[in-house]
């Protein structure tokens, strides 16, 4: 069986704390986590468990696209050195300039 992606385990934890939230007890949400998701009551009881360590609803991450195009080197330079100055990637780095140049808040990827 493959791993979940972390936009699955996003959405599974949402849904686990979704029914914790609604008042579900721990065993009817995982037996309702088991059936909607596929997943073993084990498993479903495991993303209760960080539901609640958590404490609330998580962001869900959109899978990114590769996109190629072309700087000067001395702009993909500058962006290189402010990506390790923030401690982030360069591709966090577009993505951030790029939602604030549409006039986006948030999100990920």
């Amino acid at each position: 069986m493959s791993r979940s992606t972390e936009a699955q385990k996003a959405e599974r934890l949402n849904a686990a704390h979704g029914l914790l939230a609604r008042g579900q007890s721990v065993a009817e949400a995982a037996l309702l986590l088991s059936r909607r998701f596929a997943m073993s009551r084990r498993q479903a009881y495991r993303y209760l468990e960080e539901a609640q360590l958590i404490g609330r609803p998580v962001p869900v991450v959109e899978a990114g696209t590769a996109v190629t195009f072309k700087l000067p080197p001395s702009l993909v330079a500058a962006v290189r050195a402010r990506a390790a100055v923030e401690g982030t990637t360069i591709s966090e780095m577009v993505s951030c300039a790029l939602r604030a140049f549409l006039g986006e808040t948030g999100g990920n990827g």
